[in-house]
């Protein structure tokens, strides 16, 4: 009978999210029983975040559609100053916050709001690193880049992480904005994208 290695990874229990890297690394988080709640995969967030490493360090996020807050957590982890969490879900929302607590997390806002709402209406050049992950059957990608290009909340030299199933085409960008990294893992695809100037 063949032995499985022994990779030094943890599995989190169902209904937890584990911290990949950074101060909070290996730490469990609880997740909602929300209907449609799809924490980005551990593997995907690691990959991403290496992508992201060079700009991370002090960077202004947005967790839209927020979730499990999953990928928000993750850049504070790894040191980004603030992460404003929209999440519309109260029940989501309200994990969201409690996990916060624990972990004591410094500049991180929970906004319980409809993510199209919340871009209507917040500042400019707000934000340097934007999470989107929508649920995939509302396949809303190309309006949420179209109205972040309009309302330009994106600082100089953002980024924008797009993760949507790979069942669908890739969204189409406004113009200017380019892909600078794109993956598949299993029923997901996920890309850095660079907005143009």
């Amino acid at each position: 009978m063949a032995r499985r290695r022994a990779t030094g990874i943890k599995k989190p229990p169902p209904g937890r999210l584990r911290i990949v890297a950074g101060n909070w690394r290996s730490r469990l988080l609880d997740i909602a029983a929300a209907p449609g709640l799809r924490p980005t995969p551990e593997r995907v967030r690691e990959t991403l975040f290496n992508w992201l490493a060079p700009r991370i360090e002090g960077a202004r996020c947005l967790d839209l559609y927020a979730g499990t807050g999953a990928l928000g957590l993750e850049a504070l982890s790894r040191g980004a100053a603030t992460t404003v969490f929209v999440e519309k879900s109260a029940l989501a929302a309200g994990v969201l916050k409690s996990n916060i607590e624990e972990l004591g997390a410094e500049g991180a806002t929970i906004c319980e709001a409809d993510a199209i709402e919340y871009l209507r209406k917040i500042p400019v050049k707000s934000f340097d690193i934007v999470f989107l992950d929508p649920p995939f059957a509302a396949d809303i990608l190309k309006d949420l880049c179209r109205l972040i290009d309009e309302r330009q909340v994106l600082a100089d030299g953002a980024r924008v992480y797009l993760e949507h199933s790979v069942a669908k085409i890739e969204p189409e960008l406004p113009g200017g904005w380019e892909v600078l990294k794109s993956e598949v893992a299993g029923q997901v695809r996920y890309s850095l994208v660079a907005p143009g100037a």
